[in-house]
């Protein structure tokens, strides 16, 4: 039997995360046909496609699937062969984390991420991604990095650290005809509203149930798949919005709109950052978490699995 090139694991393994030969190809600093030549050998080797093209991507085989997490620790292993014991030299290192997250979580973090990256390790990479459906398989298979926002499905099996705790607040335009400082349940009851509905986070039921048990039913008029337009929207209409306080207080010096109480009692949630317990202890992915904890308001303990 013919040997397995080292290099064709490397290549599987960056095509399992990325679902593409292209990406696989860029990142590990190789033409896209030298890539697609380590796959057809690989396929040749193993007697399988191990890849299929589809809409989604290149999308792994069930031969694929249970090669995947031995040829991942096959990677793994010879790179700390190579290296010796593991270490993260964030300063001088090229690596690119990938970061799955909600729309508020990037307001809250990017910014702030890559200006201590800018100063502390100028060649390091982030690649920001929407946190959906798929996102726990790949924090599984290390082709994400961390989670950061409110994701209850992530609380379940993967380990957390508690960044802040949020609550909620309403926004109205500073123009608004009938709002002023305050806000009254009347109002707040009898206004029309604009509410954000993105299965992916649990915002919007965490308020809808609130207000539910309090016996108030709310005029949505329009309904938005995030946040980054609704402060935008509320500045040039006569809609309210219940948003996490995080994101009025930001919003609220970019748009002509004021931030108010909400007349009804609201819970609170904490704000949490993801990781998979097979890259507890990668050094970058300690590295990262730290920096992350260190760059959010009022980091807490973490919490085990």
């Amino acid at each position: 039997m013919a040997s397995l090139d080292v290099e064709w694991i490397w290549v599987f393994d960056e095509i399992y995360k990325t679902l593409s030969v292209t990406s696989a190809a860029d990142r590990l600093g190789m033409t896209q046909g030298a890539a697609s030549t380590a796959l057809n050998r690989l396929r040749d080797y193993y007697g399988d496609q191990l890849f299929v093209r589809t809409s989604r991507g290149m999308l792994p085989t069930p031969r694929a699937v249970a090669l995947q997490p031995v040829l991942r620790q096959v990677r793994e292993d010879l790179e700390v062969a190579r290296t010796g014991a593991p270490v993260f030299e964030a300063a001088s290192s090229h690596r690119t984390f990938r970061v799955c997250m909600t729309d508020l979580g990037e307001i809250a973090l990017l910014p702030r991420l890559l200006g201590h990256l800018r100063s502390h390790a100028p060649g390091l990479h982030i690649e920001a991604e929407k946190i959906n459906p798929d996102s726990p398989r790949r924090l599984e298979d290390g082709a994400v990095d961390l989670a950061v926002g409110y994701m209850p499905q992530l609380d379940a099996g993967f380990y957390q650290q508690a960044l802040f705790e949020q609550d909620f607040l309403c926004i109205a335009s500073l123009s608004h005809p009938r709002i002023g400082k305050r806000l009254g349940k009347s109002n707040y009851v009898a206004e029309r509203h604009v509410e954000v509905s993105n299965p992916a986070t649990g915002h919007t039921a965490m308020v809808e149930k609130a207000l539910a048990s309090a016996g108030v039913t709310r005029d949505i008029t329009l309904r938005v798949p995030s946040f980054l337009a609704v402060a935008q929207i509320v500045s040039e209409t006569e809609l309210l919005a219940t948003v996490p306080r995080y994101y009025a207080l930001a919003m609220v010096s970019r748009e002509p709109i004021r931030q108010l109480f909400v007349p009804y009692e609201l819970p609170r949630y904490s704000v949490k950052q993801h990781w998979h317990a097979r890259f507890h202890s990668d050094p970058g992915n300690v590295w990262l978490r730290q920096t992350v904890a260190s760059l959010m308001p009022n980091a807490v303990s973490k919490h085990a699995l």
